[in-house]
């Protein structure tokens, strides 16, 4: 019984690996750009709020039409509450002229600070990879 037990064990693993090692696909350098994006939106959310107080739907449309970071409201809404509650984002709520109030969120002291923080690491750190990934581009364009 032993031995019945480990043939189809082994058969099983074999199976598995196979299942889960697979080569690279376009869908799977879609998911790696998918998570590249999320990566960067705390980023972007503190820099887009660097000039001033918007509201959520500004800080999404704003994203979208300065960085092409489509995001939908379930996604931001979670990280503006995070951000919040480690005091890098104030908020305060303002009646509208549309009828229903607003909640306006803004960068802290601590926020400005951690915006230049990750906006010089995020620059450093891009400068190096572009560098490192400037032959795959040219690789590209023959």
């Amino acid at each position: 019984m032993t031995a019945i037990y480990l043939a189809v064990h082994s058969i099983v693993m074999a199976a598995t690996l196979r299942m889960t090692t697979k080569t690279p696909t376009v869908i799977d350098s879609d998911k790696w750009e998918i998570q590249f994006r999320k990566g960067c939106l705390e980023l972007a959310i503190l820099a887009v709020l660097c000039n001033g107080k918007l509201y959520g739907l500004e800080i999404i449309r704003s994203l979208e039409t300065t960085s092409n970071l489509i995001v939908s409201e379930g996604t931001i809404y979670p990280l503006l509450s995070r951000l919040k509650s480690e005091r890098v984002l104030d908020s305060e709520w303002v009646e509208s002229e549309a009828g229903h109030p607003r909640k306006y969120y803004r960068l802290t002291i601590a926020g400005r600070r951690r915006a230049a923080a990750m906006a010089n690491i995020w620059s450093e750190f891009s400068s190096n990879l572009a560098s490192l990934i400037s032959p795959l581009l040219r690789e590209k364009r023959k």
